[in-house]
């Protein structure tokens, strides 16, 4: 097990994750419910299964396209995002 790893995919899903609409809802879901450990573990548990479904399709998709292709196209989909974010649409 490869702790550096294991710091940096937190790390970067903890910044990535601090103040984003799902946090928003998650804030609002307790409030709102008043059941906080409750709602703590609907969405952790929500949070780990989509974390292993982001980790199992990454992984075959390695298995499919070099990763080098897939960088390529992650930097073209931000690209175009933002530019249509630029433009308002």
């Amino acid at each position: 097990m490869d702790w550096k790893i294991i710091l940096n995919s937190f790390l970067l899903i903890f910044l990535a994750e601090i103040g984003d609409k799902t946090q928003l809802v998650i804030v609002g879901l307790a409030a709102k419910e008043k059941m906080p450990l409750a709602v703590f573990l609907g969405a952790g548990a929500a949070l780990v299964l989509a974390t292993v479904f982001a980790v199992a399709f990454g992984e075959a998709l390695t298995r499919l396209i070099p990763l080098h292709y897939i960088r390529y196209l992650a930097g073209l989909v931000f690209i175009v995002f933002g530019c249509l974010i630029l433009l308002g649409k």
